[in-house]
């Protein structure tokens, strides 16, 4: 009976996917169908755990044949990140893109990363008090208590890294390597390898042309490729979120949600502030805010159902592109925001655990010397994560050990880990484009009209 079951929700889930597949031949917009794929996608998960309830052998069996989907998707666009970021910088230095200011362009890009982190650190903190948060709150069952036992294992291979350290992971001793991302830094390293190519490319240019225009020439035609198979990989997009959604919903521990509701609600309250932040600083620097969430909205969604920042970068790019942002600026912001700075994940999230996990051991949480600790700290740190891999986890690893605050508490919120890591890599995503949305109009190199252009948006049709 059961095996009856799992073949009826798979060809549910097949006959939804032909319904996106003809809205696609109608031609229906890419924002649209992505949007009606993570709507329905909701729906469904939530009728599965309905109908056969949570757990369900049933449900279990048929969210692994839609991660065909789901996760094959998302395998396809982790496969095409490293090609992409290597050859698209590449190409910004054989065009001429870069060359004049490449050093302004990362400082500022860095700058933004990092310091749009301390801000969401400040959020982080100032919503954790505003909700009255306290780890003592939270009852430790098994699986807390196996998580906390995880994370001091793990904080022992990472226990007296220096930042030096953490910096001299960044740089490529084997590019080659990095190319697999073996490592947790080879997105950052295949940038630095990338970028020195570019530098020795214009000094061939100089003393030997005929060759530099070869070398240019073969550049591009990767590039074109490159560009064409992101192409064809983003034409899966909305049956991927659909896929992906479903599982989520279906899976998830709704009576845990409930129990840590408030905690919730506290972590995606900060979240939506910081995304209105990323907004103000685009009013401010004179670009319409809602033409930014009308254009990023397929990113985000993805970003938020996928819940991988990495597998976002094609997404990421292009939505930048659709921006106005030149091609050098959006593939450095969009590759340095993997690791660097990243505003939900090593930002509001280790800043929260560092206010609940204080007075367990005696420390005012509102003492302006600690607070003023915790937003440095954060900052610092979050330039390191790239250092030590594992995103949302290693970020407060690194933040609790530095405080002397108990590590084994990062594991208090393990059951609503996904839930909430689905908002924290949305926001990482938003303030990676917006530092290079930025960036590009601190430099005066964005394309203002493509910027208001709505007809310039993301599609996956040609």
């Amino acid at each position: 009976m059961t095996t009856g079951f799992v073949i009826l929700n798979i060809a549910i889930m097949l006959g939804i996917i032909a319904i996106l597949f003809y809205l696609q031949k109608k031609h229906v917009s890419f924002s649209k169908r992505v949007f009606i794929a993570l709507g329905i996608g909701i729906i469904f998960g939530f009728l599965l755990q309905f109908i056969y309830g949570a757990g369900s052998e049933i449900i279990t069996k048929s969210t692994d044949w839609f991660a065909i989907v789901g996760s094959g998707y998302v395998k396809f666009l982790q496969m095409v990140v490293m090609p992409l970021v290597f050859i698209s910088i590449l190409t910004a230095f054989t065009k001429l893109k870069l060359t004049n200011n490449i050093g302004k362009i990362s400082t500022l890009i860095l700058g933004l990363l990092v310091g749009t982190t301390a801000v969401a650190a400040a959020v982080g903190i100032a919503t954790a008090v505003g909700f009255d948060l306290e780890a003592v709150q939270i009852t430790q069952g098994d699986a807390e208590q196996a998580r906390a036992a995880a994370l001091e294992e793990t904080y022992g291979g990472i226990e007296g890294r220096t930042m030096p350290q953490q910096i001299l992971d960044l740089l490529p001793a084997n590019p080659f390597l990095d190319f697999t991302g073996a490592r947790p830094t080879s997105t950052i390293s295949v940038v630095i390898f990338a970028a020195f190519l570019g530098i020795a490319f214009l000094g061939v240019r100089r003393k030997s042309p005929e060759q530099a225009e070869l070398f240019a020439k073969i550049v591009d035609a990767f590039y074109a490729v490159i560009m064409r198979v992101v192409t064809l990989i983003l034409r899966l997009t909305p049956y991927g979120v659909l896929a992906i959604m479903t599982k989520t919903v279906a899976l998830s521990d709704f009576d845990a949600i409930l129990k840590l509701g408030k905690f919730v609600a506290a972590s995606y309250v900060a979240l939506a502030i910081m995304f209105i932040i990323h907004l103000l600083l685009l009013t401010i620097a004179g670009l319409n805010p809602v033409t930014y969430v009308k254009k990023a909205f397929p990113v985000l969604a993805f970003a938020f159902t996928s819940r991988t920042s990495a597998g976002a970068l094609p997404l990421n790019i292009k939505t930048q592109r659709s921006l106005g942002v030149p091609e050098g600026i959006a593939n450095f912001a969009g590759s340095f925001g993997l690791s660097i700075g990243q505003n939900g994940c090593a930002g509001i999230y280790p800043a929260m655990l560092a206010v609940m996990i204080a007075p367990t051991v005696g420390i005012n949480p509102l003492s302006p010397s600690f607070l003023a600790t915790v937003i440095v700290i954060v900052a610092i740190s979050s330039f390191g994560v790239a250092g030590v891999g594992g995103g949302a986890t290693f970020a407060a690893l690194l933040v609790l050990s530095a405080l002397n605050l108990p590590v084994g508490l990062a594991g208090l919120l393990i059951s609503i880990e996904p839930l909430i890591d689905m908002g924290r890599t949305a926001v990482n995503v938003s303030g990676s484009m917006t530092s290079g949305i930025l960036t590009s109009r601190i430099t005066k190199e964005i394309d203002s009209s493509i910027y208001t252009d709505m007809n310039q948006k993301i599609e996956a049709e040609a």
